[in-house]
């Protein structure tokens, strides 16, 4: 059995490292989930009905609606949430991913990354930037006419702009942006300038009329140095679903948080969702905040870690360890070196020049967290309990332990061990 579990681990991770990612298209929700209608939510993280969600997953699902023109005010998004009339499923179940609260609807238009090795497909949102946004729960008219702006402006630009390109290769851009200090989840300000500077040639050809094309330009250079997050987020979903559905495979393929439990999925257990509650995220709080104030840990991006990124690779990013009051640099040393003893092996596509280019930690194993009682470390922001307040500070999350025993157990008895 060992050796079976060996084999499935090795062509598990094989996958992961042999992935090929590229942004190829931009598409509205409808047009690349199946049935999907404008009744339908997509949320990050596991399963969880309008009434359990957290206050900023319950805001943003009202900005969602209002943005759906299906209700005008608060009190008729909330009314309608409640009903039963809308259908509730996580991003994880139909190949995406969303930051924070991770909403999807209907008119959304989606970022396209396909993993040219495999063939499979992965979405996500474009990032909002900073301000009044959804995925902090905000359901204002300026956060709605935000996205009204996203869908018709910004899409169709980032549409004519990617088939200019005839596609992006994004492992490569990220594998240069972790050589120049980010760890790409919370720090993405070599990622999203490079991808500025090849984004800016073909958007100046094809981006339209000197306004909107100045509009455009503002938005992604203004208070958006987390808009590659989003394109991260999506190239390593690609990345981690190509792993999962190996059988006998002890590899962990998502981790995701929906501000009420985290939960994780495992490529040889199906689709099944392994959860406890999300964590606290201990870290550094803006002026006038504190512990208090904080939801709980909240958001797809922890697929950064799931793929070896963000806690992973904070030994790659000096610069992002004060800024999550995580210590100092050498503590940022010891979560990457802990994050070693847990995983299956490394990626040497992305590689730290603080740790003399060694690869980053890749393939998170529930049996090595198990035995060795280390969990994965999530580098994260820390929303505010109360929907639309935002971004309340950043820090670091621990996974729960609980997560990966009941997933070690259900692989047991799945083996008849």
């Amino acid at each position: 059995m060992k050796a079976k579990i060996a084999a499935a681990n090795a062509t598990a991770l094989k996958r992961m490292l042999d992935s090929d990612i590229a942004w190829v298209d931009v598409q509205s929700a409808h047009e690349v989930i199946p049935g999907m209608d404008k009744y339908t939510l997509y949320h990050a993280g596991p399963p969880i009905t309008f009434r359990e969600m957290c206050q900023p997953m319950q805001g943003a699902i009202i900005g969602a609606l209002k943005y759906e023109g299906l209700v005008t005010t608060a009190k008729e998004g909330r009314e309608l949430a409640a009903s039963g009339k809308i259908r509730f499923s996580p991003c994880h179940h139909v190949n995406a991913v969303g930051p924070m609260t991770g909403i999807i609807s209907y008119s959304m238009p989606l970022l396209i990354i396909e993993n040219r090795t495999f063939g499979n497909f992965a979405y996500s949102t474009i990032n909002e930037g900073g301000g009044d946004v959804l995925r902090f729960g905000a359901f204002s008219d300026k956060a709605v006419r935000r996205l009204k702006w996203m869908e018709e402006v910004l899409s169709p630009a980032l549409k004519a702009v990617v088939r200019e390109l005839g596609g992006l290769n994004l492992k490569v851009l990220m594998a240069q942006a972790l050589q120049m200090g980010d760890e790409l989840h919370m720090r993405n300000q070599a990622a999203s300038t490079l991808f500025l500077k090849i984004l800016l040639p073909p958007l100046v050809k094809v981006g339209g009329a000197r306004a909107q094309l100045e509009e455009i330009i503002a938005f992604l250079t203004t208070d958006n140095e987390q808009f590659f997050l989003n394109f991260a987020m999506a190239a390593h979903k690609a990345m981690a679903d190509s792993a999962h559905g190996v059988d006998y495979s002890t590899l962990v393929t998502a981790i995701a948080r929906n501000g009420v439990d985290v939960g994780i999925r495992v490529s040889g257990l199906g689709d099944q969702w392994f959860t406890d509650a999300a964590p606290p995220v201990k870290g550094l709080y803006f002026s006038g905040f504190s512990p208090k104030d904080a939801n709980p840990d909240l958001g797809d991006s922890a697929i950064m870690e799931t793929c070896g990124l963000g806690g992973f690779a904070m030994a790659a990013a000096p610069a992002i360890v004060r800024f999550l009051g995580a210590g100092t640099y050498r503590d940022a040393l010891g979560y990457t070196q802990d994050m070693y003893e847990i995983t299956l092996g490394e990626n040497g596509h992305y590689t730290m020049p603080t740790l003399d280019f060694r690869g980053t930690p890749l393939g998170i194993d529930i049996r090595k967290v198990v035995e060795t009682g280390i969990t994965p470390a999530i580098n994260t922001a820390i929303a505010s309990r109360e929907a639309g307040v935002g971004m309340i500070g950043a820090g670091v999350a621990k996974a729960p332990l609980s997560m990966f025993v009941k997933a070690l157990v259900a692989m047991a008895d799945k083996l008849g061990l």
